[in-house]
């Protein structure tokens, strides 16, 4: 069975940094890409940031130059850094991973995600 299990959410003020992380845990064979999604009330999941396992990166337009991922491959753990913080990123982030459990065998996983809170 794996698991994303993800911390580091919470409430801050605007202009405030989170740290977010994810960590995989379970009969994991490798990770391939691992990413952070985010859904405000309302609106659909999106993307805001992927990260491969050759540590190749991707971001949304609203967070670049704001926010910054990062991973540890020997703690199959992903890192979101979210600096100057606005109302607008306000959202529950998710986790998740593309991996195998086999050499044959891949599928994509969620975390439960966790809820950041910024207040102007």
């Amino acid at each position: 069975q794996v698991q994303l299990v993800e911390s580091g959410g919470g409430l801050v003020q605007a202009g405030g940094s989170l740290r977010l992380s994810c960590a995989a845990s379970g009969s994991i064979f490798s990770i391939n890409t691992m990413g952070w999604y985010r859904q405000a009330p309302g609106k659909q999941r999106e993307l805001v940031a992927g990260i491969t396992s050759g540590g190749s990166t991707n971001y949304a337009d609203s967070v670049k130059g704001r926010f910054t991922i990062s991973r540890d491959n020997a703690k199959r753990t992903v890192y979101l850094q979210m600096n100057t913080l606005k109302p607008e990123d306000t959202a529950v982030y998710y986790c998740n991973a593309d991996l195998k459990t086999t050499p044959s065998w891949s599928y994509n996983y969620w975390g439960q995600g966790t809820q950041v809170t910024v207040s102007s």
